[in-house]
């Protein structure tokens, strides 16, 4: 399953505007798609309430999992931005 860690990019960190648009892409795409803090639980990628629940700041480390390596990409892609730009 491809994994990375990624550092968030969006100034104000995962909350409510670049939670949604993450999450409006993994269900968009339809597939399965986790996002956790380093050492923690995974939560649904698809969940704006979930990712907000990280708490993720800008230049926190966030890993990436999903089965789908466009997935993977397309979101890793996503959290690497400022999404509030």
């Amino acid at each position: 399953m491809p994994t990375s860690t990624v550092v968030v990019g969006s100034t104000v960190g995962l909350h409510a505007r670049p939670a949604g648009i993450i999450a409006a892409a993994v269900n968009e795409m339809g597939e399965e798609v986790s996002l956790a803090i380093p050492g923690g639980d995974p939560v649904d990628a698809g969940s704006a309430m979930l990712i907000m629940a990280l708490g993720a700041a800008l230049g926190d480390s966030v890993e990436v999992s999903s089965p789908s390596q466009s997935a993977h990409d397309r979101i890793a892609a996503l959290l690497a931005q400022d999404l509030d730009a």
